[in-house]
């Protein structure tokens, strides 16, 4: 309320001040008016039209309208009534509010948390109202009550209230969640009236510059509709989990939009301008608690893989492979005596008794400087997955995610001492902490 008061206070000063400035412009333009009106005028009538009556302006036709305009409104009416406002509590008198949504992202690969300008997503804010209690979004899937969100926005909340755009409110429970992709599936029972499913897109038709539509409940606002474009692709959220052994994990494929996105946006859907749903809002990349025009969103192809599963067992596995590696480059490339241009992720870390290690995959043994910073070289470079080029550490987690699973043998390309050669690896599950 104070941000709103001081808001408010500004647009007073602001509005006081252009009305001063819009009634001097007009008087000067209305003297010029009459002036030259006058001139025109017998000589008796001049004293008549010299001070005319103060009237309000009133617009002479009405406002044009433009089809995209048309459009969006239609979009809106359409899917609104498919956007939930998820309410949450978390544990009981803890006196703090909960990490706002969408949960801050640092920039780095790797989270560091404690780094100067970067934000703990799980730490808790600073005491406030509303103790225990935070906001987030969703959207119904199905006809049977499932509605799809972020994890970070239900994780370990005791209690979730999901509100409809018509004022419905019902109680509802986790079905399923999944940290690694930052999906949830929760359940309410309400009259079959009020679901309306929306349908998921292909992300990957997806072009940088197409028009997109976010709706949601920033800062409490529910029903807030937004719209920008696709202003990238294949982006990588460092995810901020980490597991077993302290590796930590990230999401591929994230679709950059400039649409703005607040807290309390988390967990709802990205719409093109036919509404089908193309990604999940589930992070900002912000030095405050606001849009500045870089958002993520979970790609629907993603959604589409993981919230069946959710649905049917409760949980989604992840495929894991158990390594850690940087990406090859000019620099990198010379101290290992590759060509210039060769592309791939260097595996510097082995995870040992993980699926990568029992296939033999072989990390770094030589320990080296490339521009200033310690580097483990001399390990297998990995350059393709079942025959899908890998040329950024990227590409590797998208292949893993969008076509592995755990389980399945995989065919890694690899360049060994500079000579090429294939290792099959059956992917195990992700080791959560």
């Amino acid at each position: 309320m104070k941000r709103i008061g001081s808001l408010n206070t500004v647009w007073k000063w602001a509005a006081a001040g252009l009305i001063a400035v819009s009634m001097t412009a007009c008087s000067a333009a209305g003297l010029l008016s009459v002036a030259t009106v006058g001139a025109l005028l017998p000589a008796q009538s001049k004293s008549a039209v010299a001070a005319p009556a103060a009237t309000s302006a009133v617009p002479t036709q009405p406002a044009v309208v433009s089809s995209q305009d048309t459009q969006l409104e239609a979009l809106y009416a359409h899917v609104n009534p498919s956007v939930v406002n998820i309410t949450v509590v978390v544990g009981a008198g803890t006196g703090t509010t909960v990490n706002p949504n969408p949960r801050p992202r640092n920039g780095q690969p790797t989270p560091t948390p404690s780094a100067p300008g970067s934000t703990n997503p799980n730490a808790p804010l600073a005491p406030g109202s509303g103790a225990g209690v935070a906001e987030g979004t969703g959207f119904v899937y199905d006809a049977q009550g499932d509605i799809v969100t972020n994890n970070h926005v239900v994780e370990g909340a005791t209690k979730i209230t999901v509100a409809f755009a018509d004022g419905v409110e019902a109680a509802a429970t986790v079905v399923g969640a999944t940290p690694a992709m930052d999906l949830a599936v929760i359940k309410v029972s309400v009259d079959p009236s009020e679901l309306h499913p929306l349908p998921l897109g292909e992300s990957d038709s997806l072009k940088v510059g197409q028009s997109v539509v976010a709706i949601g409940n920033p800062f409490g606002e529910p029903g807030s509709m937004s719209t920008g474009i696709v202003s990238g692709l294949g982006r990588l959220l460092a995810d901020g989990g980490t597991t077993a052994s302290g590796q930590s994990f990230s999401i591929p494929d994230i679709v950059q939009t400039d649409a703005a996105i607040n807290p309390g946006n988390s967990g709802g859907p990205l719409l093109d301008l036919a509404g089908n749903v193309i990604a999940v809002n589930t992070a900002i990349d912000s030095p405050v608690r606001g849009s500045a025009g870089v958002g993520y969103a979970i790609p629907s192809d993603i959604v589409a893989e993981v919230v069946p599963v959710l649905i049917s067992s409760g949980s989604y596995q992840a495929p894991y492979l158990g390594i850690s590696g940087v990406a090859l480059g000019t620099d990198l490339n010379k101290a290992m005596n590759l060509p210039a241009q060769q592309k791939g992720v260097l595996v510097v870390d082995v995870v040992s008794g993980g699926p990568a290690d029992k296939a033999g995959i072989k990390a770094g043994t030589q320990n080296t400087t490339v521009n200033g910073l310690p580097v483990v070289i001399g390990g297998d470079v990995i350059v393709s997955v079942n025959g899908t080029t890998v040329n950024q550490f990227d590409d590797l987690l998208s292949a893993l995610v969008r076509h592995g699973a755990v389980g399945q043998t995989v065919t890694f390309g690899l360049l060994r001492n500079g000579q090429s050669t294939n290792v099959q690896v059956t992917l195990g599950a992700r080791p959560t902490q």
